[in-house]
């Protein structure tokens, strides 16, 4: 029971990204009804403080008057219309999602042990989950809307932001920054607090673009506009990009030619990547990456590298899985268990290793099993050196 039991805890690790996304869009939302309220209340309060002085002075117009409350009445009911239809079309479906993903993990507080048949369809599911996220991060979108739809999970995974990041993605490797600025002023506050540098390293791209094509003037007011205001933060780059408009982009000089050259565009989609990964708690490698990771490394051993004492009944002593385990360290037992490279069963008092002549140990079970369809003769799996079962002896470790 002890070995079946649920560790929730462990299970919910990798589930932060999976409760953060829904939550950083909600805020979005929260964020445009908060500047709708601030922008039409502040109109509001404006004309009325205006109203009430001419009041007091005595300048008021009744029908002028009536006219600015009606305006005040418009616009209230104009705040009210955009704030329902922002709730109807993306506030409403958020939270939908977001009580969705925290019922799915709430399923798992629930379960007390893996051998369940209720784990092995939440299993199931985070499995396709961990699947349409791998598609998702290497562009196979159609497949991962395809198995969405199948398993019937498109409010457990995130296809949408997946989707927004090729859209800029793309934007950025046709040479254009237009997109990625736009995201870096909705999450502008985000970006701060992060001390996130993407939308500078954007500004000074579209000016080198301005530097290439040797339209100086524009160059620098974009640099006056966009640039000044990284001074305190970036002040040696800036001086150095201002050097390009005397500089040539056929130039030598490596500190310029690094700045013509077209491989920051590469740099601005990984900067890229990782700040919108970053605000939403996502990991820079797919879950299901790290999901082999975690189990590759708990399974290997020193052993799993040896052709020669490699188990049939171990995932990382496949040929297939091997060149993943490489990656990972080995993993750390405080007790060691000896496992039978025949059966694949432990070797206990209930099932004694036996050695060969030669050296190499199986566990008893198999050796009988293999005794008894040989007529009592027993073969060893690493050097085919065959002798009797009473040959064997029995090894006890201490």
């Amino acid at each position: 029971m002890s070995s079946t039991k649920l560790n929730s805890d462990g299970v919910l690790l990798f589930e932060q990204p999976f409760a953060r996304v829904p939550y950083e869009n909600y805020r979005k939302v929260f964020r445009a009804t908060q500047r709708n309220i601030e922008r039409e209340l502040g109109n509001v309060q404006t004309v009325s403080n205006d109203l009430l002085k001419r009041f007091k002075s005595c300048e008021v117009n009744l029908e002028d008057a009536a006219k600015s409350v009606d305006g005040m009445i418009g616009r209230v009911e104009n705040l009210k219309r955009k704030l329902s239809e922002l709730q109807d079309t993306a506030g409403k479906p958020t939270l939908d999602v977001t009580r969705e993903r925290l019922q799915h993990l709430m399923a798992v507080e629930t379960l007390q042990t893996t051998s369940s048949l209720d784990f092995s369809r939440w299993a199931d599911t985070r499995l396709d989950r961990w699947l349409v996220d791998w598609a998702l991060r290497t562009g196979r979108e159609n497949t991962a809307r395809t198995l969405a739809h199948e398993r019937n999970i498109e409010t457990l995974v995130d296809i949408d932001l997946f989707t927004d990041i090729r859209r800029i993605e793309l934007a950025l490797s046709n040479h254009s920054c237009t997109e990625a600025l736009a995201w870096c002023s909705e999450n502008k506050t985000a970006l701060r607090k992060i001390k996130n540098t993407l939308e500078f390293e954007l500004r000074l791209q579209e000016y080198i673009e301005l530097a290439r094509d040797q339209k100086k003037q524009e160059a620098m007011a974009y640099s006056k506009k966009h640039l000044v205001s990284w001074q305190e933060t970036h002040l040696p780059q800036i001086m150095q990009a201002a050097t390009l408009l005397a500089i040539r982009p056929s130039t030598m000089c490596g500190p310029y030619r690094r700045l013509y050259d077209d491989s920051r565009w590469v740099d601005l989609i990984q900067a890229f990547r990782l700040a919108i990964y970053n605000l939403n708690s996502l990991p820079t490698e797919p879950l299901l990456n790290l999901a082999l990771y975690s189990g590759l490394a708990s399974l290997k051993l020193p052993s799993c590298n040896d052709r020669s004492s490699h188990n049939v009944d171990c995932p990382v002593c496949d040929p297939s899985i091997n060149t993943l385990a490489q990656e990972v360290p080995f993993s750390h037992h405080a007790n060691s268990t000896i496992v039978c490279r025949i059966s694949g069963k432990i070797m206990d008092e209930d099932n004694m290793p036996m050695v060969f002549p030669n050296g190499q140990v199986y566990s008893r079970e198999a050796l009988e099993d293999m005794a008894a369809k040989h007529n009592g003769m027993v073969t060893c799996q690493v050097t085919d050196q065959k002798c009797e079962f009473s040959a064997l002896k029995k090894v006890f470790i201490s």
